[in-house]
């Protein structure tokens, strides 16, 4: 796994945060790759900064679950096309937890951050290049697509931060490991 970006969270909530991390993170680096460990992470922070936390109440173990599946559901993690791949079942089965309690939990936590699949902000990196929703800006009026745009363009899109990054610097990512399925 890469080295672990120091999140922000509440000092109450970083046994908790910690907790779940720990679970996440081994669950990654066991079946899926460094992107999901490292956007799992991002996600138990944002959940642990809410008041009040949902991670408060109800198993730490479900928890861990329901974060990951929220990220596969995003990053289409149950469409057997893609690699790494597993079935909802088969992730709570791992985690050893009710497949229709984490999807409860999954839910409320698309509901509480509005996510959608392919959401920019919860997108696998590897995956950035793919999705149209992290390239769609509004130009005059027109909806484009960045990467199609003049370079100054770009630039001042990503300065208000509409792209995640400069499609004319293309960035070369650590994409993990890309396992066979689960």
């Amino acid at each position: 796994m890469t080295k672990q970006r120091k999140e922000s969270v509440p000092k109450h909530m970083r046994p908790t945060f910690e907790a779940i991390v720990g679970m996440t993170d081994a669950f990654c680096q066991k079946h899926l790759n460094d992107e999901y460990a490292e956007l799992s992470r991002k996600l138990a922070a944002a959940l642990s900064r809410k008041r009040p936390s949902p991670l408060t109440h109800g198993n730490l173990q479900t928890w861990a679950c329901a974060i990951v599946y929220t990220i596969g559901s995003v990053n289409f993690l149950f469409d057997r096309t893609q690699k790494p791949h597993t079935s909802a079942g088969r992730l709570c089965e791992l985690f050893g937890v009710s497949q229709s309690t984490t999807a409860a939990k999954s839910k409320l936590i698309r509901d509480t951050f509005r996510m959608i699949q392919f959401d920019p902000r919860w997108c696998l990196p590897s995956k950035l290049d793919a999705n149209p929703l992290a390239w769609m800006i509004t130009v005059n009026g027109l909806i484009v697509d960045a990467r199609h745009m003049p370079p100054e363009i770009q630039e001042e899109a990503f300065r208000r931060g509409l792209i995640p990054y400069l499609p004319y610097k293309r960035p070369r990512h650590g994409h993990g490991k890309a396992e066979e399925d689960l």
